[in-house]
C-alpha cells in the first residue's frame, strides 16, 4: 500500500475530533430525549410510588403517638396527598384530606371501603395501583398497607395520591430539546474546528520537521507550542535528533577509523606476501623475517576485530556478568608480575602500591580487562622515564585503583573525550600500539558494574586513571586472610601490545 493510499485510510486529526465532538453531541441528545420524553412519565411514576411508600413507613414507625395528627397534617401537606387511617373494624382513626375532589377517598363517592376490602383480598403488606378519577380526568395513585402483621393488623394505612398528567410537559421539553440540540451542533461544530486547529497545527508542523530529519537534517529544532504533551514530544524529537546526528558522526568517524586502521595491516599482508613469493621465497633468513610481520600484522586485526566485537556486546547489552570473589590484591600482584617479566627488555618500570588483603565480587575476567587495558594505556603515554604506577587505596565503601603515567597529561578539554571510541591523545612521544578502542571498553564494563570511574591529569605532568569497586566482601570472623580464588588468564595474550 502507498503512502498516498495510507492517508486517504486514515482520516486526519482534524475530522475525527469534529466527528468525536459530533458524536458527543447526539449521544447527549439521544439520552436527553429518552429520559426527559420517552421515560419521563415511567419515572414520574416510579418516583411517586417511592415517595408514597417512604411516607408510609413514616407513618407506620409513628403510629399511636402523642402528635399523630399533626404527623399526618404535615406529610400531606410535603407530598400533596391525603390519608386515612383505619383500624381493623374499618373505623377511621386519623384522616386527612388536602385534595378535596381529587381524593377518591373523601369524595362524595367515596372508594374507601372499596380500596380496603381489595387490600384483604389480596392478602399482602402493600399493594398499589392506578384509579381513574372522573372528577379531575386523571389518574391517582392509590396506596394501602398495613400497620403490624397481615394476619394480626392493628390499622390500616391508606394514601390517595394525584397523578399529574406529563403529556404536556413531555411536549415542551421535546421542544426545547429540538432547540438544545441544534444550539449544541452548532457550537460543537465551532468548538471542535478550533480544538482540532490548535491540535493538529503542532503535530502538523512536528511532522514535517520529523520528515525533513528523516532526510538527514538532525539540527533541526521542533516546535508543538499550545499542550503541554506536544510540546514535550517536541522537545524529545530535537533531543533524539541531536543524539542522532552524534551517532551519525560517531558511525562515519568508526568507518573512517576502521577502514584505515584495517587497510594498513592488510595492505602490509598483501605486500609481504608478494615478497615472499617473488623475492624471499628462497631465502629463509628474509622469508622467516617476513612471515613474522605478516603474522604481527594478522594478529593486531585479530585484536581489531575482538575489540570490536567485545566493546558491541558490552554496549548492546549482549554480554552477561560471571560475578566471583577473589583477592583484588593478589590480582594486582599477579598482573604486574606479568607486566615485568614481558616489558623488561623495553626498561619499563612498573611499580605497585598495595594496600591490605581485602575479598571483593565481580566480574574477575572483566576487571582484568580493565586493569590491562588502563595500564596499556599508562605505558603508551608515559613520559621518558618509561615509569607506570599502580595503586590500590581500600576504603570504607570500596576498593580504589588508580594507574598513573608521568606523561605529558591530557588538556582539560580534552579529559571528557578520553573514553570516547578511537579517541587517541596527540600527547605522546612512541608509535602508539593498540586499536584506540581499549578505554572506551574500560568504560562500558566499569559502567555495566555500576563502578565509578575517571581520570585527573595535569599538562606536563602525567595522568592518572581511576575505578572503584564497590563491591566488597566482609572478612567472616577469622583469623584466617582470604583465600586466592581468582583465576588466571594467558599473560602473553593480554599484555603482548605492550612488548612489539
Amino acid at each position: 500500500m502507498t503512502l498516498n493510499k495510507r492517508r486517504l485510510k486514515n482520516a486526519s486529526l482534524r475530522i475525527r475530533i469534529w466527528e468525536y465532538f459530533i458524536f458527543f453531541t447526539a449521544l447527549v441528545f439521544i439520552l436527553l430525549w429518552f429520559f426527559q420524553v420517552v421515560f419521563l412519565e415511567r419515572f414520574y411514576e416510579g418516583m411517586k410510588i417511592i415517595n408514597v411508600k417512604n411516607a408510609a413507613v413514616e407513618i407506620a414507625g409513628h403510629y399511636g403517638e402523642e402528635d399523630y395528627g399533626q404527623l399526618l397534617t404535615q406529610t400531606s401537606l410535603n407530598n400533596d396527598m391525603c390519608i386515612d387511617i383505619v383500624d381493623k373494624y374499618g373505623r377511621v382513626i386519623y384522616s386527612k384530606d388536602i385534595l378535596s375532589k381529587s381524593c377518591l377517598l373523601h369524595s362524595p363517592e367515596s372508594k374507601r371501603s372499596q380500596f380496603l376490602l381489595k387490600f384483604k383480598n389480596i392478602g399482602k403488606s402493600e399493594i398499589y395501583y392506578k384509579e381513574y378519577n372522573p372528577i379531575t380526568n386523571s389518574d391517582i395513585l392509590i396506596y394501602t398497607s398495613v400497620i403490624g402483621s397481615v394476619s394480626s393488623p392493628e390499622a390500616f394505612i391508606l394514601i390517595n395520591s394525584p397523578l399529574v398528567p406529563v403529556g404536556a410537559t413531555a411536549s415542551i421539553f421535546k421542544q426545547q430539546l429540538l432547540i438544545i440540540i441544534g444550539i449544541l451542533l452548532v457550537l460543537s461544530s465551532i468548538i471542535s474546528f478550533f480544538m482540532a486547529k490548535n491540535i493538529a497545527d503542532p503535530i502538523s508542523k512536528i511532522t514535517k520537521s520529523a520528515e525533513q530529519m528523516a532526510s538527514g537534517n538532525y539540527d533541526i529544532k521542533f516546535e508543538g507550542k499550545g499542550y503541554e504533551e506536544i510540546q514535550r514530544l517536541a522537545n524529545t524529537l530535537t533531543y533524539a535528533g541531536r543524539q542522532i546526528s552524534k551517532v551519525d558522526a560517531m558511525q562515519r568517524d568508526l568507518i573512517a577509523n576502521v577502514s584505515h586502521d584495517l587497510r594498513t595491516p592488510l595492505t602490509m599482508l598483501k605486500a609481504y606476501a608478494e615478497m615472499i613469493r617473488d623475492l624471499s621465497g628462497d631465502n629463509p633468513v628474509k622469508r622467516n623475517q617476513h612471515l613474522e610481520i605478516i603474522i604481527d600484522e594478522t594478529d593486531r586485526l585479530a585484536l581489531l576485530v575482538n575489540d570490536m566485537l567485545d566493546l558491541s556486546k558490552l554496549e548492546g547489552g549482549d554480554q552477561k556478568l560471571n560475578y566471583s570473589e577473589f583477592n583484588i590484591k593478589e590480582l594486582l600482584s599477579d598482573i604486574i608480575v606479568k607486566y615485568k617479566a614481558l616489558s623488561g627488555k623495553k626498561d619499563y618500570d612498573i611499580s605497585f602500591e598495595p594496600d591490605k588483603d581485602v575479598t571483593v565480587r565481580c566480574d574477575i575476567i572483566k576487571i582484568q580487562q580493565v586493569i590491562y587495558n588502563l595500564i596499556n594505556n599508562a605505558i603508551n603515554y608515559t613520559g621518558d622515564d618509561k615509569k607506570v604506577f599502580v595503586k590500590q587505596i581500600n576504603r570504607s565503601d570500596c576498593v580504589r585503583v588508580e594507574i598513573s603515567d608521568t606523561g605529558d597529561g591530557i588538556a582539560a578539554d580534552k579529559i571528557k573525550l578520553i573514553f570516547e571510541k578511537y579517541y587517541r591523545s596527540e600527547n605522546h612521544k612512541r608509535e602508539i600500539v593498540g586499536t584506540g578502542l581499549g578505554l572506551s571498553i574500560v568504560k562500558a564494563i566499569l559502567k555495566k558494574h555500576g563502578y565509578n570511574f575517571g581520570v585527573f591529569s595535569s599538562e606536563g605532568k602525567g595522568s592518572t586513571f581511576w575505578f572503584e569497586i564497590k563491591d566488597i566482601v566482609k572478612p567472616e570472623n577469622t583469623e584466617e586472610p582470604p583465600k586466592k580464588q581468582h583465576k588466571k588468564i594467558n599473560s602473553k595474550k593480554d599484555a603482548k601490545d605492550v612488548v612489539k
